[in-house]
C-alpha cells in the first residue's frame, strides 16, 4: 500500500471563515478554468474541465461537506504530454477544510499523483499554482487567476508547466 505522503499535498491558512473558504474551493471556473462544464458543488454531480489541446477531463464530486470537504473522483483524463493516459483516471482529489483561530486551514491532496507518475512534476507544479495561488488569492481577495475561456490568456502561474510541458515529448496519438 502507497504511503499517504506520496501523494500530492499542499496546506494553506487563510483569515477567512471554512464556510466562505468552502464557498471558494466550489467555485471552481473561480480559481480552476474558466471553461469547467457542469455543475460543481453537488454531490454526485459531474463536471468536464478543458484547457486547450493540453488536458481534459471528466470528474465526478463524490462527497460536499459544507464548509468542511470536497472530494472529486477523475472518472477520466487525457493529457497531450503523456504516454499513459490513465495516470489521473480513478484518482481522487480531496480538499479539507479545518477551522483555526481567526480563519480556516485548506489541505488539498491528490491521491493517486505520485512522483512515479510521467505526469507529476508538471501536474504538482499546476496544482501549486492553481491551489497555493488562485484558490488562496479567491478566498482572501475574491478574485482567482483560472485558465480563461479559449481564447484569453494563460495564467502567470501556468508559465513554469508549459516550460515543463515543452521538454516531454508528445504522444504519437495527440
Amino acid at each position: 500500500m502507497m504511503q499517504a505522503s506520496q501523494h500530492y499535498s499542499t496546506t494553506f491558512t487563510v483569515d477567512r471563515s471554512p464556510q466562505e473558504t468552502f464557498e471558494s474551493v466550489t467555485n471552481v471556473r473561480g480559481w480552476w478554468s474558466e471553461d469547467i462544464k457542469g455543475v460543481t458543488d453537488q454531490a454526485g454531480a459531474v463536471f468536464f474541465h478543458h484547457y486547450k489541446d493540453v488536458h481534459r477531463c471528466t470528474i465526478q464530486i463524490t462527497d460536499v461537506s459544507k464548509g468542511r470537504r470536497v472530494a472529486w473522483r477523475v472518472l477520466d483524463n487525457h493529457f497531450n504530454f503523456t504516454a499513459d493516459q490513465s495516470e489521473w483516471t480513478g484518482t481522487e482529489i480531496v480538499f479539507e477544510i479545518a477551522e483555526t483561530d481567526g480563519g480556516a486551514e485548506v489541505r488539498f491532496t491528490h491521491v493517486g499523483l505520485v512522483p512515479q507518475h510521467e505526469c507529476y512534476d508538471v501536474c504538482s507544479n499546476a496544482w501549486s499554482g492553481y491551489i497555493d495561488g488562485s484558490l488562496r488569492n479567491l478566498i482572501t481577495t475574491g478574485k482567482g487567476q483560472p485558465n480563461p475561456k479559449e481564447d484569453g490568456d494563460i495564467p502567470a502561474h501556468q508559465d513554469a508547466a508549459t516550460v515543463a510541458r515543452a521538454g516531454h515529448p508528445q504522444p504519437a496519438d495527440a
